[in-house]
Order: structure tokens, then C-alpha cells, then sequence
């Protein structure tokens, strides 16, 4: 990763724009908005699991010209026609310009909120950045940036749904369209959850799901999807509905061409012989968002009450074994993790160890035995009264907890 970052930021503009794609002809230099956010997530990313100072300061020549340029878009619907025009106006002001990055507005570029989030996630990373390296003059600078697109940008979505009259989060400003896919990434990796309008954000999630049964069991007609839809596995996770990350992890394997390949193409048509056009194939950023779907079944950074979450997702089959099951040397933005479940009559065993420093609010266990409320808990021995019927907190490691129903 670290050789690619260093590859990708040569290619950056002088004005720090960040190029949607470099290839042979060099960087490419369609409007793409959703790209600089991206690659400032990508250097602090790396940061966060190599903890390599050095680096990161090297690159923060990057992060810092990177946001002057996002600075520069936000401007562009900063002006008063925006700032003081009707309800539908005043849903831009403060955003990113439309561009085509969400490959469904290619034909005409709109103001996505997949660009908006991306950046939101940037600005954050940025912040936290100079704030590590120590440049409070720069985390000042940033976080006010930071703080007002949050607040526009909440704002928009609140415009566009009332002007729209719709009860879900849009793909858009301009259609007020519903595109779970795109919005996802709101929760991860942006993780904007608790920002998000309630109970929009579930009604999001919830319309998806009831379009992905009736797909599923033939109950209406359809012609092709993209498996970015992945990525919908993981916001199941972080939405605490484990059952409906399962039915899409399912469906998507099986309908994984030709089975046995173990990828996806970039679009899945419902007739597999269909002559169209399948994109990328294995397509990358679609496998890229499967891999992160399982690595939160077992274990993510909560970043709003720095908290490490562990056993999420799990399948209780793969517990409810003779020999339980167990994972080895994880690694998480605090160090490696290990641990262990076994089942024991009406307990379960649940170790974990490893050479992590835990963040602030320490380690969540995700009930993962059907949400019951637990009975007892013991932690090294000692009874604790730190859990619900959804999580167990754990605050020292290595720990030996005993859960019992």
C-alpha cells in the first residue's frame, strides 16, 4: 500500500486535485468528486494500522494541498445565489460541485452525496492527521472547513428530502433518487451513522432490503444489478441487523459467474448468457467491499465511542460447535486481536487476547447469541454489570469472559 500511495499522490495536480484514474496516458482529468476524500482516507488508513509517523508526514504535503482543492469546490456553491435562493437552491449551498463519479450519473452529472460523503470522510481524516502530527495551526484550519460542510451538507439532505417528499436518504440533490448502494457509504467508511437523520437512515436501509427479497424470490422482474451491492453486507452489520447481512452474503456467493471464480463482475445480468456488457471482471472495488463486509463480521473500529467491536456478525453455527471457533492476530487501528468462543451448556467462553492498546471505551462483544439478555457475566473472574441484551463491555485484555444464559 505504502509503494501505491507513494505512486498515486506523484500524480496528484498542482492545484491538488486528485485524479479519478491514472493510467498509461497519466492522470485523468474528468471532474470526479468523490476521489479526494478517498485519497486522504487512503493515507490515514495506512496510518492507522502501520502507525508510521514518518510516512504520514511526508504525505501531508498531499493531505494539505488536497484540501485547499476540495476548499476551492465547496466555494463554488458557497455564494449567496445558493445560500439565499428557494428550498431546492438552497439544497446545494455548500456542497461539492455535480460531477459523474457515481457511474449512474454519467449521462448528465449531478451533486451525488456519495461525493459529499466522501469528502465529509477526507475533511475528518485530515483533521485527525494534523492533529497526530502535531500542526494545530493546519487542525484549526480544517476543522472549521470540516464543521461547516458538516453542517451544509446535513442541511442539503434535509432540503432535498423535504422538497422531494421522500422519507429515505437520496443518491442526489437534483432527483431526490433512492440508491442504497450509493448511500451506504455514509456508514462505512465515512461513519456518519450517528449524524444521519433518524428515522431516515433506517427507512433507507429497510427499502433496500424489501427490494432485495422480492429480487431474490422472483416477486418482481428485473434485468441486471451491480454487485457493488456488497457493500450493503457491512451496513447491515453496523445497523445491528447480523440476519440480513447474512441473507445478502448468501445470495451474492451463489451468484457469483462462473461459480467457482470466486469474484464478481462489475454488472450481474439475470440471464447469464446475456450478450451486454459485464464491466470489470474480477472487478475489484466490488471484492475490495466484500472483504471489509466479512472483516466487520468479526471485528471494526467504532469511531464515535472509540470502541473496538468484536464477534458482530458471527453465525451461531460456527460457535455452537464442539470445538467453538476462533481467529487469530486481527489486525485493528489499536494492534493485533485474537479470540475465542466455546460453547458450554448454557455458557460461553469468550478469550481474547492479543498485544492491542485498547482505545478509550475499550472492546464491545456483539451479543451474538440472538440478542438474549445474559444472566450473568464474568470478566477474569469478576462479575460485571457493564453489558445489555445487545453488547458486553470489556475493558481490560487479555480477557476471559463467561457469558451465561
Amino acid at each position: 500500500m505504502k509503494d501505491f500511495i507513494n505512486w498515486y499522490t506523484d500524480h496528484q495536480y498542482e492545484n491538488g486535485k486528485v485524479p479519478c484514474v491514472v493510467d498509461f496516458r497519466g492522470p485523468d482529468p474528468v471532474p470526479e468528486n468523490d476521489s479526494h476524500g478517498e485519497m486522504i482516507y487512503l493515507i490515514r488508513e495506512y496510518f492507522n494500522f502501520t502507525k508510521d509517523t514518518v510516512f504520514l508526514r511526508s504525505k501531508n504535503i498531499n493531505v494539505l494541498k488536497t484540501v485547499e482543492y476540495i476548499e476551492s469546490l465547496i466555494n463554488q456553491r458557497s455564494t449567496d445565489h445558493f445560500k439565499f435562493g428557494n428550498d431546492s437552491v438552497r439544497a446545494y449551498y455548500g456542497l461539492v460541485p455535480e460531477s459523474i463519479s457515481h457511474e449512474g450519473y454519467s449521462a448528465k452529472p449531478m451533486h451525488s452525496y456519495w461525493d459529499d460523503f466522501f469528502v465529509m470522510k477526507g475533511l475528518k481524516d485530515a483533521a485527525e492527521i494534523q492533529k497526530i502530527l502535531g500542526e494545530k495551526e493546519s487542525y484549526e484550519r480544517i476543522r472549521k472547513i470540516r464543521d461547516t460542510f458538516k453542517e451544509n451538507l446535513y442541511s442539503s439532505l434535509q432540503q432535498a428530502m423535504k422538497t422531494r417528499k421522500i422519507n429515505y436518504l437520496p443518491g442526489c440533490v437534483e432527483l431526490g433518487d433512492f440508491d442504497a448502494t450509493s448511500t451506504t457509504i455514509a456508514l462505512t467508511p465515512c461513519n456518519e451513522l450517528n449524524n444521519l437523520p433518524k428515522p431516515q437512515v433506517y427507512n433507507t436501509f429497510d427499502k433496500y432490503f424489501e427490494f432485495f427479497k422480492n429480487r431474490r424470490d422472483g416477486k418482481l422482474d428485473w434485468v441486471n444489478y451491480t454487485p457493488y451491492e456488497n457493500r450493503l453486507i457491512g451496513s447491515f452489520i453496523i445497523l445491528d441487523q447480523p440476519e440480513r447481512a447474512h441473507e445478502l452474503i448468501e445470495f451474492f456467493l451463489n451468484d457469483q459467474r462462473p461459480q467457482g471464480w470466486n469474484h464478481w463482475a462489475e454488472v450481474v445480468w439475470k440471464d447469464m448468457r446475456t450478450p451486454r456488457y459485464i464491466g470489470d471482471m474480477p472487478h475489484t472495488w466490488v471484492g475490495s467491499d466484500f472483504i471489509n463486509a466479512i472483516r466487520t463480521m468479526f471485528i471494526y473500529e467504532n469511531e464515535y465511542d472509540q470502541s473496538l467491536v468484536l464477534a458482530s456478525a458471527l453465525y451461531q453455527d460456527w460457535i455452537d460447535t464442539p470445538l467453538g471457533m476462533s481467529v487469530e492476530n486481527l489486525p485493528t487501528y489499536y494492534g493485533e486481536i485474537s479470540y475465542s468462543i466455546k460453547k458450554d451448556n448454557n455458557k460461553y467462553l469468550f478469550s481474547i487476547t492479543g498485544k492491542a492498546k485498547l482505545p478509550a471505551n475499550g472492546i464491545k462483544i456483539k451479543n451474538f447469541n440472538g440478542s438474549k439478555l445474559p444472566v450473568k457475566v464474568t470478566v477474569n473472574g469478576i462479575e460485571s454489570k457493564d453489558f445489555t441484551k445487545n453488547e458486553i463491555a470489556v475493558s481490560i485484555i487479555p480477557a476471559k469472559v463467561v457469558i451465561s444464559y
